[in-house]
């Protein structure tokens, strides 16, 4: 069920059967929060995010998913949103559906300051009460879509990007939005879950693996793994669908 390291049985127990999905998002990434790492993968239950995934965008230039200029100066100064690797990347359904929510319009910091962001998502865990203006203030700009008898969140777009209205019908790969770092955020990411319900204050998470895609190896080589889920020290890529045999 995992990419490429085993998972405990507790881990394994719980994820069995989970929900299989396409990946919702194309190039190279990690996920840095991840249910194969440890449940619940944000530390909380609440929000329906037990089996929630943090993607961020491996950038090749410096070999890890962080900004291309890094430095003790960056974390203090900041750095323009816009060069942050995955900033606008565009984020695709991962299974057909119908767009139940659709929120944009929350404003975007300029700059990326990590010492900051981080204090202030410190802050907002300590003080969150579930209410769905806060909601809003968490998720920032967000889609929302059922699929079935699941639901589909997607959070922290960039404002302005959302491409989609509730009560549209959306096929896998379309483009919902764009990765950004709206409400509750440190840095550009993309917030991936799945929900028994459209209401994160009450619904309950739903485990998911995704179809397909590629785990780079030791020696630099990309290896295919279908129905799995990435842990914090796989980097990913999506792949298409199998071809026709």
């Amino acid at each position: 069920m995992t990419g490429e390291g085993p998972l405990g049985p507790a881990l394994a127990a719980e994820l069995l059967g989970a929900r299989v999905v396409d990946l919702p998002l194309r190039g190279e990434w990690v996920a840095v929060h991840s249910p194969a790492d440890r449940i619940p993968s944000h530390g909380t239950d609440i929000l329906g995010q037990r089996y929630a995934f943090d993607f961020v965008r491996f950038d090749p230039r410096r070999g890890a998913p962080d900004h291309p200029r890094g430095g003790r100066l960056s974390a203090l100064v900041g750095i323009p949103t816009r060069e942050c690797p995955g900033w606008a990347e565009s984020v695709h359904a991962p299974l057909d559906g119908e767009v139940v929510v659709a929120h944009d319009g929350i404003a975007e910091p300029g700059r990326v300051v990590p010492i900051r962001q981080l204090a202030l998502v410190v802050k907002n865990g300590l003080t969150f009460r579930p209410t769905p203006g806060n909601l809003v203030r968490v998720m920032g700009n967000h889609v929302i879509l059922r699929c079935g008898d699941v639901f589909a969140g997607f959070a922290h777009l960039v404002p302005g990007s959302v491409a989609v209205a509730a009560g549209d019908a959306v096929r896998t790969g379309d483009v919902l939005g764009r990765v950004g770092t709206t409400g509750n955020s440190t840095m550009p990411h993309l917030h991936f879950q799945l929900m028994d319900g459209p209401d994160p204050l009450t619904a309950r998470g739903v485990a998911c693996a995704f179809r397909a895609y590629e785990v780079e190896q030791a020696d630099g080589s990309w290896r295919r793994v279908e129905g799995a889920i990435p842990r914090g020290i796989e980097r990913i890529r999506w792949v298409g669908p199998a071809p026709d045999m």
